[in-house]
């Protein structure tokens, strides 16, 4: 690993330490706010439009300014709406600097495109999943310390504390190297990737496969306290065990194909929403979170097969494409799942069960072919 893609994982730690501290119990805190399950799922949904409306403007501008200039101002961004949302008192107030931080989830498309410039002889599939695995290696602790504090303190000092930590990271980020920008030649052949329909029934898997998977999250903690009897410090401990699986299951599925790995990791998400749907009993919720970690690896590995279908010059671009995909999804599934948990808790996991059982037919037929030796020798594709 090279000093720039060591220096991004040490920021990633640090940042997956600081949002693991207050990202999980956010529906618990909208709840203190004052907000209902359907308004929880529709504050959520304005978090995934935040996400959804900067994927595309970050990779082309990546693609044309550069990647590390993007990457320093999402930090940036992020330092200041996390302590926007540490000082609101209302409700109203935090839901806009919520949504601001959700903006800075434009970083993924530049920061996919550095990982994968900067890999050097690793695959695009287990570059991404390593630096996953260093923010979620953070998050292991950050829930754990975040439900400590907020059952002594209360959850908004656990905004404060991460305010903090992405200081720190973001001191670590600004000293990677910048990415000299690849000029592209500007003829018809070069702008027809974008009607590639393998891309298009691609994408169309990406969208049904996160709606699938992140349909039984974002009431989950809701229904760990409210029907499960946990406390806050419980709640806290099953991300941090979510988060270990995450770094479990990078590093073992990353290591596969990546269309292998990506099937493996929906399955995954099935089985934890299988578990909190028929089992009971802190044990069981262990098991449960632990094969959470399968959506973030499910993630990387449905957003690294996208390169593979277009040419390097647009990879900035290609990726907000998939990233927005993506987040139309993270819009769509809270405001179904908040329905859901009204009219009965565990129906959520029932139906995404179902979808994600739809997820991995089309995945199995619409995902990149693992392609020969060769062509990983010469940097054409994604998988090894």
């Amino acid at each position: 690993m090279n000093r720039s893609l060591l220096l991004i994982a040490v920021a990633m730690f640090a940042w997956g330490m600081g949002e693991g501290l207050f990202f999980y119990f956010q529906p618990i805190y909208l709840q203190q706010l004052g907000a209902n399950p359907l308004q929880i799922g529709a504050i959520l949904g304005v978090f995934g439009l935040a996400m959804t409306l900067s994927h595309i403007p970050a990779g082309y501008l990546a693609d044309r300014l550069g990647r590390k200039p993007l990457l320093v101002a999402a930090w940036m961004i992020g330092i200041l709406s996390t302590w926007f949302m540490a000082l609101a008192d209302t409700l109203p107030i935090f839901v806009i600097g919520l949504a601001i931080y959700g903006a800075t989830m434009f970083v993924m498309s530049p920061l996919y495109s550095y990982v994968t410039a900067a890999r050097g002889d690793l695959s695009v599939g287990r570059a991404i999943t390593l630096i996953s695995a260093s923010f979620n290696s953070g998050a292991v602790l950050g829930p754990w310390i975040g439900g400590q504090v907020g059952d002594l303190l209360g959850l908004r000092q656990n905004y404060f504390i991460a305010g903090w930590l992405f200081i720190l990271s973001t001191v670590v980020i600004v000293f990677i190297r910048p990415q000299p920008v690849e000029r592209a030649t500007l003829d018809r052949s070069d702008r027809s990737w974008i009607f590639n329909p393998r891309l298009g029934a691609y994408l169309g898997v990406v969208f049904l496969a996160f709606f699938a998977t992140y349909l039984p999250q974002p009431l989950s903690p809701n229904f760990l306290v409210n029907q499960g009897g946990l406390d806050l410090s419980q709640t806290g401990t099953l991300y941090s065990i979510s988060s270990i699986g995450v770094v479990v299951l990078n590093l073992a599925l990353g290591g596969l194909p990546a269309r292998t790995g990506f099937l493996l990791a929906q399955v995954s998400v099935a089985a934890f929403a299988l578990i909190l749907w028929r089992a009971s009993g802190f044990p069981w919720y262990v098991l449960g979170y632990f094969l959470l970690g399968g959506f973030k690896t499910s993630r990387s590995l449905g957003i690294a097969q996208v390169r593979e279908l277009v040419p390097e010059t647009r990879m900035g671009l290609a990726y907000g494409i998939a990233e927005t995909i993506a987040g139309i999804a993270v819009i769509l599934a809270p405001l179904l799942a908040g329905y859901l948990y009204k009219q009965e808790p565990t129906w959520m996991y029932v139906l995404g069960i179902l979808i994600i059982g739809l997820s991995l037919i089309a995945s199995a037929r619409f995902s990149p072919r693992p392609v020969t030796p060769v062509d990983l020798s010469a940097g054409s594709a994604l998988e090894t």
